[in-house]
Protein backbone atom coordinates (compact mmCIF):
# COMPACT_ATOMS: atom_id res chain seq x y z
CA UNK A 1 0.00 0.00 0.00
CA UNK A 2 0.92 3.58 -0.35
CA UNK A 3 1.86 6.00 1.57
CA UNK A 4 -1.30 8.89 1.60
CA UNK A 5 0.41 11.71 2.17
CA UNK A 6 2.45 13.35 -1.16
CA UNK A 7 6.04 14.19 0.68
CA UNK A 8 5.90 10.29 2.00
CA UNK A 9 4.97 9.02 -1.07
CA UNK A 10 7.84 11.08 -3.02
CA UNK A 11 10.33 9.61 -0.32
CA UNK A 12 8.79 5.42 -0.54
CA UNK A 13 8.78 5.90 -4.17
CA UNK A 14 12.66 7.34 -4.71
CA UNK A 15 14.12 5.04 -2.32
CA UNK A 16 12.19 2.06 -3.88
CA UNK A 17 13.39 3.04 -7.36
CA UNK A 18 17.05 3.77 -6.05
CA UNK A 19 17.39 0.25 -3.81
CA UNK A 20 15.09 -2.07 -5.67
CA UNK A 21 13.30 -1.55 -9.21
CA UNK A 22 14.88 -0.24 -12.39
CA UNK A 23 11.91 2.02 -13.62
CA UNK A 24 8.73 3.56 -12.47
CA UNK A 25 7.13 0.61 -14.39
CA UNK A 26 8.79 -1.93 -12.59
CA UNK A 27 8.21 -0.44 -9.39
CA UNK A 28 4.37 -0.04 -10.66
CA UNK A 29 4.19 -3.37 -11.21
CA UNK A 30 5.85 -5.07 -8.52
CA UNK A 31 3.55 -3.16 -5.82
CA UNK A 32 1.02 -3.52 -7.95
CA UNK A 33 0.06 0.51 -7.95
CA UNK A 34 -1.14 2.79 -10.43
CA UNK A 35 1.69 4.71 -12.39
CA UNK A 36 -0.87 7.70 -13.34
CA UNK A 37 -1.93 7.84 -9.90
CA UNK A 38 1.83 7.86 -8.89
CA UNK A 39 2.60 10.59 -11.44
CA UNK A 40 -0.64 13.14 -10.42
CA UNK A 41 0.10 12.85 -7.14
CA UNK A 42 3.80 13.82 -7.54
CA UNK A 43 3.30 16.20 -9.95
CA UNK A 44 0.37 18.04 -7.93
CA UNK A 45 3.73 19.05 -5.78
CA UNK A 46 5.64 19.64 -8.12
CA UNK A 47 7.81 16.91 -8.98
CA UNK A 48 8.16 14.76 -12.14
CA UNK A 49 9.65 11.08 -13.29
CA UNK A 50 13.40 11.12 -14.59
CA UNK A 51 13.74 8.20 -16.38
CA UNK A 52 17.47 8.63 -16.70
CA UNK A 53 17.98 9.42 -13.20
CA UNK A 54 15.35 6.83 -12.34
CA UNK A 55 13.28 9.52 -9.66
CA UNK A 56 11.26 12.14 -9.23
CA UNK A 57 12.61 15.41 -9.10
Amino acid sequence: MLPKDSVMLLSFVNTKLRDFYDSLDALCEGLDADRQDIVDRLGDIGYHYDAERNQFL
